[in-house]
């Protein structure tokens, strides 16, 4: 193996595919894997029992999203020079992997139970976690001019609410925090992310 792979499951979403952007974006030679084998048999040869790995030649494996947007961001631009103003990025990136544990709590089966948790979720915990992170985005992006991987990591995940993924959350979900919606549209419409999802 002479270049960085990336293992992620096939479909872009989840906490892989920002990373794919990542790579994408820091234009280094990379080799995207895409799994679709027998997980079961997969889970216990990655370093957590669970994806995306991006192993780096002469290096090993990597694992955990944050840990892997870290590290290309810090090599390739993608995240600030100031230690600070870094690690305010990455505490944007932990509020995202906060939010989809909260939001893992409530894909009960029963629909009229998922209902009444997602109801809840929307008015309570949402609500709070996009006033806190609405807070943080200094505009068009979470530093201010320049995309690093935090915003990455916001587009893929809020874009799920708004294309409507989650059951009895309503699409509009994020409408009244214009800095998060702007981030949204300034993501997608960067170069690089643009040229990412027209390659078909």
């Amino acid at each position: 193996m002479t270049k960085p792979t990336l293992l992620y499951f096939d479909f872009p979403g989840g906490r892989g595919e920002a990373s794919r952007l990542a790579l994408h974006l820091s234009g280094v030679d990379w080799i995207d894997d895409r799994f679709s084998g027998d997980w079961p048999s997969k889970k216990g040869t990655t370093p957590f029992g669970a994806l995306p790995v991006l192993t780096i030649p002469g290096k090993g494996e990597l694992s955990q999203s944050n840990a892997i947007l870290e590290f290309v961001g810090r090599g390739h631009g993608l995240l600030p020079s100031d230690p600070f103003e870094a690690a305010r990025h990455v505490a944007v990136m932990n509020a995202v992997e906060e939010l989809r544990a909260e939001a893992g709590k409530t894909g009960v089966k029963d629909e009229d139970e998922k209902k009444a948790l997602r109801d809840a979720f929307v008015a309570g915990y949402l609500a709070r976690w996009a006033a806190n992170c609405e807070a943080q985005v200094q505009g068009p992006f979470v530093g201010g001019d320049e995309l690093s991987v935090a915003d990455l990591k916001l587009f893929v995940a809020l874009s799920s609410y708004t294309r409507g993924v989650y059951d009895h959350i309503p699409a509009d979900v994020f409408d009244g925090y214009p800095k998060l919606t702007a981030l949204l549209a300034a993501v997608a419409a960067h170069p690089g992310v643009a040229a990412w999802y027209a390659r078909g």
